[in-house]
């Protein structure tokens, strides 16, 4: 790794539908971690909050309307294959409305609503990490 190279800010939003006890997780593409079964997110831009930042990309990718965006645990994620360092944070969102559309298929293939425990393998290196720290998503 080079002296001018830094780890980066992801974003990743757990979509969480209380009522149905699920979040919506979806197959990466044309990325690090192609193949991987990943909360929606991003990076964070320049001069824009975790809440902004969280709002847009969710928009962005799947269409749908969420609330209460709110701060969640943080992953330290290190991409060795692909020479990438981030520092992802999860930021949680209620399910408001709305159905999940493909609206960026050169990133994802598929939109998932999954329980915690039954997303699909493999998993996103920043699911794995939570996974590995006991991590609950459901009771932070």
């Amino acid at each position: 790794m080079s002296i001018h190279q830094y780890p980066r800010v992801g974003v990743g939003v757990c979509i969480m539908n209380k009522g149905k006890g699920t979040v919506l997780v979806g197959k990466r593409r044309n990325s690090h971690g192609e193949g991987c079964w990943a909360f929606p997110g991003g990076h964070l831009e320049f001069g824009e909050t975790l809440v902004e930042c969280a709002q847009r990309e969710v928009m962005e990718e799947t269409g749908l309307v969420v609330a209460n965006i709110r701060r969640g645990p943080f992953s330290e994620d290190l991409f060795l294959s692909e020479n990438k360092h981030y520092i992802t944070i999860i930021m949680l969102a209620d399910y408001i409305d709305g159905e999940p559309q493909l609206l960026e298929p050169d990133k994802c293939s598929e939109w998932r609503w999954c329980s915690m425990a039954t997303i699909p393998e493999p998993k996103f290196l920043t699911l794995q990490n939570l996974d590995k720290r006991k991590i609950d998503l459901t009771t932070w």
